[in-house]
């Protein structure tokens, strides 16, 4: 069974800092380009940061950027999202998904997805 399993959400105060993990069964991420996305209450899901195949093109929303940092671990079929001074509008529904063939510029505007995680909380309060 090919999935997207997320892991590392939970409560932190602001300021503080999370680092989301997205594992592949079934499949080699290799191949792939990554996204991270988010969805808020009420609100669309977003683009937060996306990572080519190789790691060597990322792309960040402006709200996030010097904050977040996405990488990878291809020999571990993982990708990372080092997430640093969190703010409460950080708070969401994190999910990761893999693109086969896409820039990362398109895969995070355009929100693409050949698969998909089934998300992690991420909540910042006090």
């Amino acid at each position: 069974q090919l999935q997207l399993v997320e892991s590392g959400g939970g409560l932190v105060q602001p300021g503080g800092s999370l680092r989301l993990s997205c594992a592949a069964s079934g499949f080699s991420l290799r191949y792939y380009t990554i996204g991270w996305f988010r969805q808020a209450p009420g609100k669309e899901r977003e683009g937060v940061s996306c990572i080519s195949t190789r790691g060597g093109s990322t792309n960040y929303a402006d709200s996030v950027k010097g904050r977040f940092t996405i990488s990878r671990d291809n020999a571990k079929n993982t990708v990372y999202l080092q997430m640093n001074s969190l703010k409460p509008e950080d708070t969401a529904i994190y999910y990761c998904a893999a693109r086969e063939i896409t820039t990362v510029q398109a895969m995070c505007a355009l929100k693409l997805g050949d698969y998909w995680g089934q998300g992690t909380q991420v909540t910042v309060s006090s």
